[in-house]
């Protein structure tokens, strides 16, 4: 199974790095993992809404040309779908029993997804009704997607 992670924004602090390389390591055996980091937009001081839908818009648009049409899509979205560890990693193991080999995870920038992108999405998954910079969801994600891994193949890891 390939999995990508495309994202809006560099990881900065090098504790998020680390974070990132040690999961991404852990994933190796389960997964061809790819993370790919989109360039965010510069978005004006004093912004108008106006200013913030173009942002919007223009990432959307960063991320759409990453997607490919058998890529199987779950946006992270506030209003998306709660699901606990044991729920996504029933979703992973049921997209690869269907046959879905390309799973992409897309999260957005600091002002989130253009509706373009949420609208492309197969799936709308919520971590929570509060909102995570983007480098730590990242991270949290990284985490889950490795826990679904040692969920499916009935292997020990702490709760």
């Amino acid at each position: 199974m390939n999995i990508t992670i495309l994202c809006v924004g560099k990881l900065k602090e090098k504790y998020w790095r680390d974070a990132e390389a040690e999961y991404s390591k852990r994933l190796k055996r389960f997964v061809n993992l790819q993370i790919t980091e989109l360039k965010e937009s510069l978005l004006p001081a004093n912004a108008s809404p106006a200013d913030e839908a173009a942002v919007k818009e223009a990432e959307g648009e960063a991320i759409l040309a990453k997607i490919k049409s058998s890529d199987h899509v779950i946006s992270l979205e506030i209003d998306g779908k709660g699901l606990s560890s044991t729920q996504l990693s029933a979703k992973i193991e049921e997209l690869g029993l269907q046959g879905k080999s390309s799973i992409v995870f897309v999260i957005g920038g600091s002002l989130g997804l253009s509706p373009a992108v949420s609208r492309r999405a197969d799936f709308k998954l919520s971590f929570s009704a509060m909102t995570f910079p983007h480098q730590m969801m990242r991270i949290i994600l990284l985490e889950q997607i490795y826990r679904s891994f040692k969920i499916i193949r009935h292997e020990a890891y702490h709760k």
